[in-house]
């Protein structure tokens, strides 16, 4: 089938390329690793906390999950997926990632209590009896509820497939794609920054890195966000 690619127009606010925890990602060097790694936000022209939302870690978390569920149920998926990854590129994924928020101008230095989150996901084994017909669903799904579409592509090179989409003048993000060659699916979810309000002068690590999200998989699957060490 032939590629079809649309671009909509570059978001208002840029972002930094700073990966936030995927890890690993020689070993499969796809666009996923670079964009729902997921990146932290730049707010350009400020350094004020204020000039973001208060959100606390676990309301954004939340959010990215229910992006990603909505996007797995329209995908037709049923697995249930647990927690962690043994294998990235390769065994399924279920992950929150944390990092840090940005200013703009030349210091590029981050925002005291400013963070992003995203979920990150993905099958094996999956099929393109499942895989194609559940992006080109999921393409039209995103279109009608909201989203600016970024790019689609079908059968890149023959072996690959890709979808991204973003809104609120791109501060909130979804990608998807599928290698047809080893049949492996992976999306994910990213939030806009917001400013933890339980934030306090000298912590070092950016807001939620220690939540771990719950069994991943079909609406009935979700349980409640776990915090690091309480039983994973």
């Amino acid at each position: 089938m032939p590629e079809e690619t649309t671009t909509a127009p570059a978001p208002a606010r840029p972002t930094a390329a700073q990966a936030v925890g995927i890890g690993c990602a020689a070993i499969v060097a796809v666009p996923l690793l670079l964009v729902l790694a997921l990146v932290a936000w730049i707010a350009l022209g400020t350094e004020d906390p204020s000039d973001f939302p208060r959100a606390a870690p676990e309301e954004m978390a939340s959010r990215a999950l229910d992006r990603s569920q909505e996007a797995y149920d329209v995908l037709g998926f049923t697995r249930t997926i647990p927690p962690g990854v043994e294998d990235v590129g390769v065994s399924p994924e279920n992950t929150l990632h944390s990092g840090f928020c940005y200013a703009g101008g030349m210091a590029d230095e981050t925002v005291d209590g400013v963070y992003a989150l995203s979920h990150s996901w993905a099958l094996d084994d999956v099929p393109a009896g499942q895989a194609v017909p559940g992006l080109r669903r999921l393409h039209e799904h995103l279109k009608d509820t909201g989203w600016d579409i970024t790019s689609y592509r079908e059968n890149v090179s023959g072996d690959y497939w890709d979808l991204y989409a973003s809104r609120s003048d791109g501060e909130e993000r979804m990608s998807f794609q599928w290698f047809a060659d080893r049949d492996y699916f992976t999306g994910g979810a990213s939030t806009p920054c917001a400013l933890d309000p339980g934030w306090r002068q000298g912590d070092d690590e950016p807001a939620g890195d220690v939540l771990w999200p719950p069994d991943f998989g079909p609406s009935a699957a979700q349980g409640p966000l776990r915090v690091s060490g309480s039983g994973h």
